[in-house]
């Protein structure tokens, strides 16, 4: 399970550090070599409600597979248009918006899967979530290493290592994964419909607030990633894969505390509601003081390090928290809404920062920690332990 969320990490960060190499070779503008990867999280975002509806209706592994295989035929259309094809552009941006769909039809599938397999065993869960967010940070820590070391290769060659990885994940899910059965009839699509707006206005406002902390998340996250690369090159004249080792500091913090706080949250939402509560408090505070420390390199890794470590804690928490609080007939279309919402923040994080850099740079920083403090106050009032104890909906 843990190699799906890697696979689709690699799948679109491993290109960022290399755009410029494509721009070069394909003959386009930054804003084309950008649609490379706004098409694969725009598809995402789109069709991934419509996957977990699917997953369902008709079973997790059952999408999952199909949705990988359509990952691997984009990463083959993009690779070999760009190595055969004279003006490649338009047949690599189909290749990436299948990529997209499968990522779509794939990653959010994961979190309920979880859920099936694991359902009498919380603490198993949470681990097991804790190890699947591991992987997914995991791969954001190698993506512009193994980028840069593919392009030296072979400028396509990254697009073609995607189609490799979505194989390995093929053979491994088709051959480890035992999904259980759904032993009861998939409800109709008007009935499905009926259902999930009773979800939401029974359990929407905690929902909406696990929403809106997963989007906050991913922005921040990718809004530095984004900074941090370019000021280590323009200001403290650190390039290349020694650049992606110097960006992976703070990635390997995050993906060490989702490791440990999947270990440890197990299934007890009393210690979830405490994780947020922390992990916002230390967003909210390091966030604010990211602009104000970029020229000095060693004071930016550590207070980035400290959003890292503060993310990292969340990730899991968020996870576990609409797994276990979600009965099993809901939860693919649950959390396929979360999903969506992580990939909106993705998709928004670096043209976002892309245009408040240059001139309200800390002001953008000192507002995004305001945010964090906003949400800690919406955790504090609306998720509380006793309404999201998955024993109780389970009964």
């Amino acid at each position: 399970m843990a190699s799906i969320p890697l696979v689709m990490t690699l799948g679109n960060s491993m290109l960022i550090p290399v755009l410029p190499i494509f721009e070069k070779k394909v003959g386009i503008t930054s804003f084309q070599s950008s649609t490379i990867i706004t098409s694969y999280s725009v598809a995402a975002i789109f069709l991934i409600p419509v996957a977990g509806y699917l997953s369902d209706r008709f079973g997790r592994k059952m999408i999952i597979l199909p949705s990988l295989i359509l990952a691997f035929i984009g990463g083959l259309i993009s690779g070999f248009s760009s190595w055969k094809i004279e003006d490649p552009f338009v047949w690599i941006t189909i290749g990436r918006i299948l990529q997209g769909i499968g990522a779509a039809g794939a990653t959010p599938i994961i979190l309920p899967l979880v859920g099936d397999l694991y359902k009498d065993d919380d603490e198993k869960a949470s681990s097991c979530l804790g190890i699947i967010e591991t992987s997914n940070t995991f791969g954001k820590v190698l993506s512009p290493i193994l980028g840069s070391l593919f392009a030296a290769f072979l400028w396509f060659l990254p697009f073609f290592s995607i189609s490799f990885f979505s194989l390995i994940s093929i053979v491994l899910v088709f051959f480890f994964i035992k999904a259980p059965k759904n032993k009861d009839e998939p409800l109709p699509f008007k009935e499905f419909l009926k259902k999930t707006k009773e979800i939401f206005k029974r359990e929407g406002r905690w929902l909406y607030a696990v929403f809106l902390i997963g989007a906050y998340a991913m922005l921040l996250l990718f809004s530095v990633l984004f900074f941090m690369s370019d000021i280590l090159e323009k200001t403290h004249n650190i390039e290349g894969v020694r650049k992606g080792f110097v960006l992976a500091v703070p990635l390997f913090t995050l993906c060490a505390a989702a490791f440990l706080t999947g270990k440890k949250i197990k299934g007890d939402t009393a210690v979830m509601k405490r994780v947020l509560v922390v992990s916002l408090i230390m967003v909210g505070v390091s966030t604010a003081f990211v602009g104000f420390v970029n020229d000095m390199l060693i004071l930016m890794l550590v207070v980035t390090s400290i959003l890292g470590t503060a993310i990292g804690a969340m990730l899991p928490t968020l996870d576990a928290l609409i797994t276990e609080g979600i009965e099993k007939e809901e939860r693919g279309t649950i959390t396929s809404f979360y999903s969506s919402s992580r990939f909106i923040g993705v998709a928004a994080g670096p043209p976002v920062m892309s245009l408040l850099m240059k001139e309200y740079l800390n002001i953008s920083y000192v507002t995004g920690g305001a945010v964090g403090f906003v949400l800690l106050f919406i955790v504090i009032k609306f998720i509380k332990a006793e309404e999201q104890n998955p024993d109780a909906k389970m009964a």
